[in-house]
């Protein structure tokens, strides 16, 4: 299999992937709540595509500083996931998502503009991180009754359509704007924004709203994967940090879960 081959091949696979967990959360909220629903949403799903196409065609020192810059921008996927949060309860699937985007992509431009170390890039998500979830706790604390959620024959190529478009855009677009810039644009939330889109415009704006509020916690777990392939990337391979990434994530989601069956009554996220 030709290099060009083997990079459509994985790029279809991850965008089918990916499209395939939107679309499945969103059935899940209906059973699981919306914080399972979260979970799943919170994954690192269309960002770690674009990570496994950079992987192809980047050396394992580029791969390392972008997941400086993945883990910088995280903090502005947290404000993004809190801003939509708060609007989607009184505006329009359009109003709340546009200004959510527009709110990132100023946070990104912002955050291009200074120079962070990993302790500093740490520093900055424990701080957006601890504001956004105080700030949604008031809408985490809503419940809402569960709606039937028919999924829609157009669901899945929509979404693999997005995806795709966005890790050929970050991919193509890496080789000219550096790799702590890649890594920004990496986390860009099409993933999440999808879900968003289908959420909001089945069961509305307001239990949309209580669904994305409960991702602020799970989306933490983006810290320490970020976090494993920037100091692995280069002493293991980028393969075996994307892997340790990969699984820091689904441990942080499996503490949430085990920390909120057991503790549920101490839990405050619902």
């Amino acid at each position: 299999m030709s290099p060009a081959e083997l990079f459509w091949l994985s790029l279809l696979l991850k965008a089918a992937l990916t499209a395939s967990i939107i679309v499945s959360a969103s059935l899940i909220v209906e059973r699981g709540g919306p914080f399972v629903g979260a979970m799943i949403a919170s994954l690192p799903t269309s960002v770690g595509a674009a990570y496994i196409v950079m992987t192809f065609e980047h050396p394992a020192d580029f791969i390392s500083r972008s997941a400086l810059g993945s883990l910088t921008a995280n903090a502005a996927g947290v404000t993004f996931a809190a801003v939509y949060a708060m609007l989607a309860r009184r505006y329009s699937l359009l109003f709340g998502l546009g200004s959510a985007l527009l709110v990132w992509f100023l946070c990104a431009l912002a955050l291009q503009k200074l120079d962070f170390n990993i302790w500093t890039a740490i520093a900055l998500n424990v701080g957006v991180a601890m504001a956004a979830i105080w700030i949604t706790a008031r809408i985490r604390a809503e419940s809402f009754p569960k709606v039937a959620i028919v999924p829609r024959a157009y669901d899945i190529p929509l979404r693999a359509a997005a995806v795709a478009a966005f890790v050929i855009i970050v991919t193509t677009a890496s080789h000219s704007i550096g790799a702590f810039a890649s890594g920004i644009f990496a986390v860009f939330p099409i993933a999440l924004s999808s879900f968003i889109v289908i959420l909001h415009s089945r069961i509305g704006g307001p239990a949309t709203s209580n669904v994305i509020a409960h991702a602020q916690v799970p989306m933490l777990g983006l810290i320490p994967a970020f976090l494993a392939v920037y100091l692995f990337s280069t002493s293991l391979g980028e393969w075996w940090a994307l892997l340790i990434a990969l699984m820091a994530s689904l441990l942080w989601n499996g503490l949430l879960w085990t920390w909120r069956t057991q503790f549920a009554a101490r839990l405050p996220m619902d």
